[in-house]
């Protein structure tokens, strides 16, 4: 019997952070947990040292850290840090042997980055680092680094669990078409944030769901995707699948097309992020998969049926290939940008439709440069984000 892997969760409170642990506590003898962190959700954060007791923890300041001493009381507590350094210590000198990393934008990308100097395994459920640094990360990544969207775990399983095959010729993104799929451009301009929040199959964080309704979401995808599995993006394709039963495809040399089916529920593919060579047993694990088990229990299956996207009506997705194309800073800028708006727009500040005009508004007004190193990458993100909150209204 061999140990459990040992795994440091960097975005614990968040919904891919909870179902890892849900993973970690129905599965004992094969993960153990040696860090957490957490910008805020300190009361889950609490609640989660309790139970599976890492050994170090990182929240995201002193206001946090205190608040989280107070919910632990008189027991004992991990070593408690703060800030990025902190995140970036949980992801690189925790003992851990994997980092699940699933904090959400741009915050991502330098504990990504510090766990594979490390030479550690990365289960990587953030976008975000390689939309900004992905041919730094892919230089040092080796066979170290596992996608955990399920866009990219269902190419990462077609594959055998590697990142490329001379073999591979296209790939197929799947896309749910959100919440507003089928709505025209005046449709959306009533969208609230509300409305933007209730995304019809999957179960993420405000910022992942609004990112899904403008389909920045499959942009961002599309880009990592790029770098993944380094194919050109003329060979990337983007098909929206509103059951979501199919997460992507991988088209070969020879004109075969493998497409990975599963539940909608992401503890399928962090555990095969973790798990690969082996698939660990799930089926006595609870899994969001009634809708897929109905379908596949059905003597005649529904129409698994796929839509071309509306580039006009879900402009962010347009504009993210425009920006991958481009290259240098230019995804880095849109992150950025998207970042600003999505917040902007759940605060009120600016409208959904307004999300996309701030998007074309920051790429136009910042002309990408070329990166060298990560501290380009963070400076270009930096001075997207200043000029992006420049554009809004006042």
């Amino acid at each position: 019997m061999t140990n459990p892997i040992k795994i440091s969760i960097l975005g614990s409170t968040g919904s891919i952070g909870r179902a890892a642990l849900d993973l970690a506590r129905a599965l004992p003898d094969k993960i153990g947990v040696a860090g957490l962190a957490a910008k805020s959700g300190v009361e889950v954060l609490a609640q989660q040292i309790r139970e599976f007791k890492p050994a170090v923890v990182s929240v995201g300041d002193e206001v946090a850290r205190k608040k989280l001493l107070g919910l632990l009381g008189s027991a004992k507590t991990p070593e408690i840090l703060v800030g990025g350094a902190g995140l970036n210590l949980v992801a690189s000198e925790s003992g851990a042997e994997a980092v699940l990393s699933a904090v959400v934008g741009a915050a991502g990308l330098r504990p990504t980055h510090a766990a594979l100097v490390k030479g550690l395994k990365v289960c990587l459920a953030n976008k975000e680092s390689l939309v900004l640094g992905g041919e730094i990360l892919m230089k040092i990544a080796g066979d170290r680094l596992a996608p955990v969207d399920s866009e990219h775990s269902a190419i990462f399983q077609a594959l055998g669990g590697r990142l490329g095959s001379p073999d591979l010729d296209r790939l197929i993104l799947t896309a749910s078409g959100g919440p507003f799929r089928g709505w025209n451009l005046n449709d959306l301009k009533t969208v609230t944030p509300e409305k933007a929040l209730k995304h019809p199959t999957w179960s993420m964080g405000p910022k992942v769901t609004c990112d899904s309704a403008t389909m920045m979401n499959k942009g961002l995808e599309v880009i990592e995707a790029h770098h993944l599995f380094n194919l050109g993006y003329d060979r990337i394709e983007v098909l929206v699948h509103p059951l979501s039963y199919v997460h992507s495809f991988a088209g070969f040399k020879d004109a075969s097309i493998l497409a990975q089916m599963g539940p909608t529920d992401m503890k399928l593919a962090i555990s095969y992020a973790l798990s690969y060579p082996e698939r660990w047993h799930l089926k006595d694990i609870a899994l969001n998969n009634g809708a897929f088990e109905r379908f596949l229990n059905q003597a005649v299956p529904p129409n698994l049926a796929f839509e071309e996207v509306d580039r006009k009506v879900f402009k962010p997705l347009a504009l993210a290939e425009m920006a991958g194309r481009i290259g240098g800073t230019a995804p880095a800028t849109l992150n950025a940008a998207n970042e600003v708006a999505v917040e902007a727009f759940l605060a009120g500040r600016l409208s959904f439709t307004g999300i996309a005009d701030l998007l074309e508004k920051t790429l136009e007004a910042l002309p990408a440069q070329k990166i060298g190193d990560l501290e380009e990458a963070l400076a270009a993100d930096n001075l997207a984000r200043a000029k992006a909150a420049s554009f809004l209204p006042k």
